[in-house]
């Protein structure tokens, strides 16, 4: 292409002033807009979702409750039509999706599929009082459409069902504001559902199925593990019992530090290291309270004035690291 413009200006037919222009346009090459077009596409969805419900809501009396449902259906239906059409054929490894559209048809009809199981329930009680299984069934059809299609969007939703079917909450800021983590029972709610994450997360690699689904199940399943083991501590502070929850805290990083390390994942790494931080300041503050006097105090700012540096360094150093390698 260049040798072409080189020609039309040595014959003269492309003047000085075009042909520098010219130049300088291919010197600054195409600029990608996917990522900015993509990120319209699901606001979008998402925005078309929110305001179909707006609508409802302000017009349910005059509507009617079985022409939503038929409606919500009627997309419901449109949206997994057009997905099991175009869909390439299941495999066990990463599948591109077949057209730009198709992941954006496919999350309208998974958030109106569940927008209409729960208005099912909501308003005709069709699962009565287990809400158990009326969180169940839209959590397996998730998990089966995510893997099936092979879009991670889905999957995050199908985590987000597990951990409500199991009671609980899979964001860590609902996690930590909305539940007394002063009862046994959530606490360990909470392990068992970390733990399973890791699990899935682990299987996924070990056997190849979906590996790259990895990612999303270690990144639920690190965060609600280490708020449990912590809150674990916490609820036994004072028992025998919290120095176990530490331990365990502590093998759970060692387990995943090595494996952050070794895919070279600096997100991972940071994960481990500020929660492994979290849990040695505690450790740390619990020691220096047995100071008295002002001492306890001056200790307390010392450590953490030298053990913020320490960390900045070593975040440094292991980010250096990772990319050297």
């Amino acid at each position: 292409m260049d040798q072409w413009y080189e020609s039309l200006h040595s014959e003269g037919l492309l003047s000085d002033a075009s042909y520098e222009k010219i130049k300088l346009h291919e010197k600054a090459g195409l600029f990608s807009v996917h990522w900015e077009i993509k990120t319209l596409l699901y606001i979008g969805v998402l925005l078309l979702t929110a305001g179909l419900g707006i609508l409802v809501y302000k017009n349910i009396d005059t509507i009617g409750h079985q022409f939503v449902l038929l409606f919500i259906a009627l997309l419901v239906l449109g949206s997994f039509t057009y997905c099991f059409k175009y869909a390439l054929p299941f495999d066990r490894a990463k599948v591109k999706a077949p057209n730009t559209a198709f992941d954006y048809v496919l999350l309208l009809g998974t958030i109106s599929f569940l927008t209409f199981t729960a208005y099912l329930q909501y308003q005709y009680q069709v699962f009565g009082s287990n809400y158990g299984l009326a969180t169940f069934i839209p959590m397996v059809l998730l998990f089966l459409t995510a893997y099936y299609f092979d879009h991670l969007g889905v999957l995050s939703m199908a985590i987000a069902n597990l951990a409500l079917w199991m009671g609980v909450s899979v964001t860590p800021k609902e996690l930590l504001h909305n539940y007394d983590f002063d009862s046994e029972h959530i606490i360990y709610t909470y392990l068992l559902l970390g733990v399973l994450l890791l699990v899935l997360a682990f299987v996924s690699q070990k056997f190849d199925l979906k590996a790259h689904f990895k990612f999303s199940y270690q990144h639920y399943g690190l965060h609600v593990s280490f708020i449990a083991l912590l809150a674990g501590y916490f609820h036994f502070y004072n028992s025998i019992f919290a120095m176990f929850w530490i331990l365990g805290l502590a093998g759970l990083a060692l387990i995943f530090y090595a494996d952050a390390y070794r895919s070279r994942s600096f997100y991972f790494l940071l994960l481990v290291i500020l929660y492994s931080y979290i849990a040695l300041s505690s450790l740390a503050i619990r020691m220096v309270t047995q100071v008295e006097n002002v001492g306890g105090l001056y200790l307390a700012f010392l450590y953490f004035l030298g053990s913020g540096a320490g960390l900045i360094v070593l975040l440094i150093n292991l980010n250096r690291k990772l990319k050297s390698e």
